[in-house]
Formats: structure tokens, sequence, C-alpha cells
């Protein structure tokens, strides 16, 4: 009792408190019994459970919708109107339901059956069912020595019988048949007792036997009956018998509407039916289901329940903004997260579950990743990477080995670099090549360009005529015809009339006008070439260059969402494969919550940690694969100290954050930055793509001119010398 009373104490506090696990570090994601706060589901329910018409109910809302909480809060109110302790069986298939789409991803109806009945059957105790077929380990109980020692005694007894059979049969063991004869007729009344239990459990063991199969090493004779499709239907008489030998009378079933298989609605339905029309079954049995709205087409649901209670969903895209701030209030992580960020990813959330366990997970790793204060982590990036986490939990243990789709994605960050510098490399060249053709143009300017084509067209009109009629009413003088403003229209006119001073008209031909001056470029063309040549356009053209060749200097240091941005169409088809969380992955990763740094959120950090970058960069130069100058190194240090000191008279060492990071400390690489000058003087003409990167990235480039000029005095003629 003692015991008892201390395991209640320790039990009492905790019940207790959960009303305050919400001010907590840390919350459950068990369903809660609170969920029904103004009663209306567990009245409905409740008047659905006494009405003697209804046997099959069904509780239908969306995934999430909170379902498993007000069954549960309905049944704390149910089992308080019920003398008996056990009267509810849970069914639940949630831990039945398949890990991943492996092979097809289906479960059949006969596995979903084989659920369900062990849940039913195994659910009871096994003295409630003696005569089931299903036989399981069966705990001894507190009267088990008893029992063995009256076995003892009664096999001693039936023995002692035995010896005294003759004795028995003609009458004189029982005589005198008074307390002076205790001994014989106290070992009779016990053998006999023991004999009649023995044949008695033989007997009511025998009904629960079952032949299952024969087998004569090849040939098997299996009864009919296990053949058949439908297993609750098989062990129908099972299922009646429970119901005989319990006092269950309602069930309720969860997590079936998972499978998508209408077919076992229908033989629970049967079975039910079956159960409550059996005279042994003295009460109304009902079955209770919780499943989605749209588990059945059309009315057919209407025909499996005989009531049906909806049940309005608590959180959804568009109040869930409320339940993801209250969870961040919990941890106190307002002055912390982004809140814009929460309202914009809270609508990709619509389980409050997920919700929670999110913000569980981020207490355990935020105090994990946090313990080095030399790690300074971004808590929004670390938020969005336990969403995704939680969201597509299979591909992000593929990302702990650089597989699966996110990780894909990020793997095509060095050819979407390469298209984005082919992209930038083109318009330099478009822009370089018009600059080029204006060149070529003999006219200096538009209006040189005029008085030529003006020439060539006046040598076309016939002597005596001295204007060029426009517009129908306009007359221009051919002398002035080069600087009218309606010049280009009429050299690209298929004919012009012409006049003379007595108004009289004839009609010149244009065609073939501009091919004769130029045969491979018209008239607009030579103009916008002109115009190209102007020394505004030259100074607009200088400076786009220049933008556009800064953009490719620092495309390597570009942020990955910001280089997805450049190529949105082709980036599109990455997120295919996302299915129905393709939406938020993509918001996740274009805006930058999601990117190349994600190992830095996925594991503890620790001293001579290398992360992927790393790792790829010295099996790039193990494999005699030069990576570009600019290739990204996130720990030079361990980098470094992981190279083996005649890469540094290579071009393994050329790389811009590797150099920046020898320089700052040179006493202590002074021997590898020596033996990477001498390289570079030697192999001048091999390092042109590492000046380039350096020039535009280095951030050490007066020190790295220094220490060259002095390890090269011919460096300077050498550089001013080359391109």
């Amino acid at each position: 009792m003692l015991r008892k009373l201390r395991a209640f104490q320790a039990f009492a506090p905790n019940k207790i408190s959960s009303p305050e696990q919400e001010n907590s570090e840390y919350v459950n994601l068990a369903p809660t019994d609170k969920a029904d706060q103004s009663g209306i589901y567990s009245t409905a329910l409740m008047r659905a459970a006494k009405d003697p018409d209804v046997f099959n109910i069904a509780l239908t809302g969306p995934y999430g919708s909170g379902k498993s909480s007000i069954i549960k809060t309905f049944l704390k109110q149910y089992t308080k109107t019920r003398f008996a302790k056990k009267r509810v069986l849970q069914i639940s298939l949630a831990a039945f339901l398949p890990e991943a789409d492996l092979a097809g991803g289906h479960v059949s109806k006969q596995e979903i059956e084989r659920s369900i009945l062990q849940q039913m059957l195994y659910g009871a105790d096994a003295n409630d069912l003696p005569l089931s077929r299903f036989k399981r380990i069966q705990a001894p109980k507190f009267w088990s020595p008893f029992v063995s020692l009256f076995i003892i005694a009664g096999s001693v007894s039936f023995w002692y019988l035995l010896q005294q059979r003759r004795a028995i049969l003609d009458g004189s063991f029982f005589q005198p048949f008074d307390l002076t004869n205790w001994i014989r007729l106290g070992c009779f009344a016990i053998g006999f007792t023991f004999v009649w239990r023995l044949l008695h459990q033989i007997y009511v063991k025998s009904f629960g036997f079952s032949l299952k199969s024969i087998s004569f090493k090849d040939i098997e004779i299996i009864p009919e009956a296990s053949r058949e499709e439908s297993i609750l239907n098989r062990h129908l008489d099972e299922i009646i018998y429970f119901f005989q030998s319990t006092k269950y009378d309602l069930v309720v079933i969860e997590d079936l509407d998972r499978f998508n298989n209408p077919d076992i609605f229908v033989t629970l339905r049967e079975i039910n039916s079956l159960v409550n029309a059996n005279v042994g079954v003295r009460r109304h049995i009902r079955f209770l289901y919780a499943l989605r709205d749209n588990m059945f087409s059309n009315t057919d649901r209407t025909k499996f329940f005989e009531f049906i209670v909806p049940v309005i969903p608590i959180i959804n895209s568009s109040n869930s903004i409320d339940k993801v701030l209250e969870q961040g209030e919990r941890l106190s992580l307002g002055t912390r997260l982004d809140g814009q960020f929460l309202k914009e990813v809270s609508r990709y959330l619509n389980d409050m579950r997920l919700i929670r366990n999110i913000f569980n997970e981020y207490a355990i790793y935020i105090k994990n990743l946090e313990a080095d204060e030399e790690n300074v982590l971004n808590p929004n990036k670390l938020l969005a990477i336990l969403i995704y986490k939680n969201v597509l939990p299979s591909d992000f243990e593929e990302l702990h080995r650089e597989k699966g789709k996110l990780s894909y994605i990020l793997r095509n960050q060095d050819s979407m670099i390469t298209n984005a510098e082919i992209v930038y490399k083109s318009k330099i060249s478009e822009i370089e090549q018009q600059i080029g053709e204006a060149e070529k143009q003999v006219p200096a300017d538009l209006s040189e360009l005029c008085m030529i084509y003006a020439m060539a067209l006046i040598s076309k009109i016939p002597q005596g005529y001295i204007f060029v009629e426009f517009n129908g009413n306009q007359r221009i003088p051919i002398q002035s015809l080069w600087s009218s403003e309606e010049f280009e229209q009429i050299v690209e006119s298929e004919n012009i009339l012409c006049l003379t001073a007595n108004s009289q008209r004839t009609r010149v031909s244009l065609a073939g006008f501009q091919e004769e001056l130029c045969a491979t470029r018209r008239f607009a063309d030579r103009k916008r070439d002109i115009q190209v040549k102007s020394q505004l356009f030259k100074e607009k053209s200088s400076k786009t260059i220049r933008e556009l060749r800064s953009k490719l200097a620092t495309l390597r240091t570009t942020k990955f969402n910001e280089i997805m941005r450049m190529d949105a169409k082709s980036t599109e088809g990455l997120f295919e494969t996302f299915g129905e969380t393709k939406e938020l992955v993509k918001f996740l990763v274009l805006e930058g919550f999601l990117d190349d740094t994600y190992y830095q959120y996925t594991s503890l950090f620790h001293s001579g940690r290398l992360s992927p970058n790393d790792n790829k960069f010295l099996i790039q130069i193990r494999a005699h694969t030069n990576p570009d100058p600019d290739f990204q190194i996130d720990n030079p240090k361990e980098v470094i100290s992981a190279m083996r000191e005649d890469d540094f008279v290579q071009n393994f060492a050329l790389n811009v954050i590797l150099v920046d990071f020898m320089l700052g400390d040179e006493n202590k690489y002074r021997q590898k930055i020596v033996a990477l000058l001498e390289f570079i003087s030697d192999n001048f003409e091999k390092c042109s793509t590492f000046f380039s990167a350096f020039y535009s990235r280095g951030k050490r480039l007066p020190e790295f001119t220094s220490r060259l000029i002095e390890a090269w005095p011919g460096f300077v003629s050498v550089a001013l010398a080359s391109s």
C-alpha cells in the first residue's frame, strides 16, 4: 500500500502541472483531453453513444484537425459514466503505417486486418480469453506457488492411489470412514481432485485446438478457410468470443483512413452487425472511427455510419502564424527570429503537433550548437533546417550523406555559376562586338551618313525635279533633304513622289537602293552603329562592361539563392521532385534559409572539422584536379594542415582564400608562402586566372604584391608586358 501511495504521489504532480506545459521549454505531442472546452463534440458523441439505433460513429475532419484530442476528451467523460474499469477498446494503426513508399508503398487489406485483430485480441488479458486459439504468454499470478504445491501433492496422491487400487476396489481403503482414517481419505480427495482438474483442463483446451496444416515432406494439407481473403472474416468466431468474454462496449479505431482502402470499413461494419446480433453479447457494441472527410466519395459515407460528427480544424494556413508565434514566445525567441520569416513560413505549416515538435527540436539544437561561443549561427536558418527535417525527414537523413533531393539542388551550384558566367561573358562579348562594328563604319557621325544617303538618293531623281513630297502635303527641297526630320522614313520607303517647280509629278522607285550602298547593313543599322560609336554610348557601354565584370568576379561568392534567382526558369524543374512540399522547399531555398551552409546546423562543431566544400577541395587535389582559384573553402586552417608540403609548389595552392589566410599569419606559414611565390615566378603564364580572381576578391592584395616583388624582382616588368 505504501508503494502505491508513493507511486501516486510521483504521478500526481505531473498530471496537475500538465496544463502548464505550454510555458515550459518542451511540450509533449500527445493528444490532450482538454481539446473540447465548449463540450460541443463530446455532447454529440455522447448522444450517439446512448442512441440504441447507432452502432457506427464517424468523427470526420482533415489531417491534423485534432480528432485524437477530441476523442481523448470524450473518453474522459465517457468512462466516468461507466461502472466497469475497462469498457473502451482503442485501436490505432499509426504505428503500422509504412515508413516510406519503397516498393509502391501498398499495404494489403490482409495486413491491415491482421493489425486490427492483433490489437483487439492482445489488448485483453489472456485470462479473460481462455478458449482463444491465439495463445499468449501468461505471467504467473500470486497463487502460482500454491498451484505448484497442489500439483506435487496431487501427483503423489495419485501415485499412492495406484498402489492401493485393490483396496480401493474392494472398499477396505475407506475403512474406517472417520477422522482416524484422515490420511487415506485426504489422499483420495486430493488425488481425485487432481485427476478431475487435469481432465477438465484437457477438455477445455481442446475447444481452442486448431489444426492449421499437416505436412508430409512434399505433401501439405491446409484448411480451405486459411485461404480466405479477409482475416477478420476468417476469425469471426474469435471476435465474437472476445466480446462475449470481455466488457468492452466501445471500440475506437484511428488512422485507418491513411491506407485509402474503403473496403475495410465494409468488413468492420459487417462484423459490428454480427457481433450485435449475437445472443451471447448482451450489450450494444459501437465502433467509433476517426477519419478524413474525403475518405468516401460522394454520399457513400452516410451508408456506412449512422452518426457523423464533423470536426472544425483548430489550425490552418490562415491562423498558423499565431501558433508559431506562441511557440516562439514559449522559448523566448521573439528577439532572435525574424518576424517576417515566421509570418511567411507559417503559411506552409498547418499541423499543431508538427509545429510543437519543430520548436522542441529547436530548443535542443540551439543549446548544443551554441555551446561553443565561437559558433555564431543564424537562428532563422536553424529553424528552416528543422522545418525541412520535420516535413521531409527521409530526405534530411539522406542529406547527411550528401544524397537526396535537396543535396542534388545544392550540388548544382557550380553548374549554375558556370551558366551565369557564360551569360555575363556573352553579354560582355556582345557589347564589345557592337563597339567594334561601330568603329568599322566610315561616316564620322549621323550627319555625314545622312549626306551620303541623300546624295545617292538625289542621283536617282530625274533632272528638273527639285522637291520630294511627303505625307501628301509637305514639300522638301532636295538640297535640304539630308537634314529633314523625315529623312529616315523617306529612305525606308519603297518609292517617293518627286515634283518640279510647276508641280509636275513623277514616282521614283527606291527598291534595292540601300543594298547598293551597303549589301549587309541598312540605314537604320548604320545609324545605330554610329550612335554606338558616339562617346556617350561608349561611356555607357564601358560602365555596363565594368558592372558585368564586377559581377563576374564576385559570382563565386554570391549567395546560393541569388544564383538560383538569376535563372529562375531553368531551376524551376529542380523542385518538381518534392511533390506537395515543393512550394515550402522552394521558399526556403530561394529566400536563402536553406543553402550550402546547412552542415553548420546539422552537426556539432568541433576542432578539426572539415566542411563538405573543404573535403571536396582535398579530394580534387588528391586526384590531381586543379580547383578554381575562387573555390569556396570554409576552414582554411584545417585544409592547409591536411595538405602536403609539395602541394604548395603546384597550382593546388593558388586559391584566393588559402593565400589570404596564409598572408594573415606569415610567421606560421612563411615556408609555404615562399614555395608558392617561387611557383608563381616560374609559371607566371599559368597563373593568369588566379591573378584575375585575387585582384577582384583578395583581401590582402598589398601584402601579396609586396611579397611577390621581394621574391621576384622582375615581376613588375613581366606583369606590365602581359595581358
